[in-house]
């Protein structure tokens, strides 16, 4: 089933995730343990990210730096294929433009549509120290919008080549939305107004990047619907326990934190007191949205289960 389509029946509020695949050499059975401790809250759907090859730095005994490259990290496609069919859930893989051409992306797509998975997220991914070079003949999407287009083509039947009647695609098309503004988009405005775009190429439904101040959300809902944007919108949402996120969440995302929380961490005595102040944070902006009509949570676990379970428990939706 399509995600628009669940959405759109759904009478009870929604609760989803997003995973993780794990690292190169590890087994599939942690993800499964994650998978089967979330089943319990009846999600839907579960978006899997997906992750192109990058580079990073060494610094050798001589002071100098040697660059190596980190391939990318595999196993989107069979993680939705074991929520398929072994879970009976939809899943979400994510398409990105960085570190895949056009034709790889082509081939992720029929892959996914093969395997009878009919939902897919279209977003840039971040960027890249390494770029791979691509060959004579072949490109990259470069933003997001390039990449709902293609996807959105073959939704018409047209491919990277030109194919006597080619069959048709069905994919449900998701993209990311920004409360706080995309940090390469000049203002909020461009930023919706490219947002506008996705959603005109073909874009279903929105998942946000995670924020922590809920106003942030409504604000961006609200700009949404005044530029015309009518397509499910859902927030994403993210547990903070560690002090150590408040620097790293918005070097790496561009979010900001609300003031009374940042104190509680900062006069917080031990990391159990910060952990309690964050599942007590994000039980009280989750109680909130739901209060004030949102219908759809969606929770970034990534590998970690067992905190967010507190709070899903605490919203007594099951």
């Amino acid at each position: 089933m399509k995600i628009s389509e669940i959405l759109n029946n759904a009478k009870d509020p929604i609760i989803s995730f997003e995973i993780i695949p794990p690292a190169r050499g590890r087994s599939a059975r942690e993800v499964y343990g994650i998978l089967d401790d979330l089943m319990e809250f009846k999600p839907p759907f579960i978006d899997v990210t997906s992750h192109a090859a990058d580079s990073y730095f060494v610094e050798e005994s001589n002071g100098t730096f040697t660059r190596h490259i980190k391939r990318k990290r595999p196993g989107t496609i069979g993680l939705c294929a074991a929520l398929k069919y072994r879970y009976k859930l939809e899943a979400v893989p994510h398409l990105l433009c960085q570190g895949f051409n056009k034709q790889e992306t082509e081939d992720a797509l029929i892959e996914l549509n093969y395997l009878g998975i009919d939902n897919v997220l279209a977003i840039r991914g971040d960027q890249l120290q390494y770029q791979k070079a691509h060959a004579t003949g072949r490109e990259a999407n470069e933003h997001a919008l390039d990449l709902v287009k293609q996807i959105s083509n073959m939704n018409r039947g047209k491919y990277q080549e030109d194919i006597l009647d080619a069959d048709e695609s069905d994919f449900c098309i998701g993209v990311g939305g920004y409360p706080e503004k995309h940090p390469d988009s000049p203002s909020k405005a461009a930023d919706i107004r490219y947002l506008k775009k996705k959603v005109d190429a073909g874009a279903q439904y929105i998942v946000t990047q995670m924020f922590f101040k809920n106003q942030d959300f409504y604000s961006f809902v609200e700009l949404c619907r005044a530029e015309g944007i009518t397509v499910p919108i859902i927030p994403g949402l993210k547990l903070v326990t560690r002090k150590s996120q408040l620097n790293s969440l918005p070097h790496a995302f561009s979010v900001n934190f609300p003031d009374d929380l940042v104190k509680a961490f900062d006069e917080a005595e031990n990391s159990h007191e910060r952990t309690e102040i964050g599942i007590s944070h994000s039980i009280r902006q989750c109680e909130d949205l739901l209060n004030n009509g949102v219908e759809n949570l969606h929770f970034y676990v990534m590998q970690d289960t067992h905190l967010v379970k507190r709070v899903v428990r605490a919203l007594k939706l099951f």
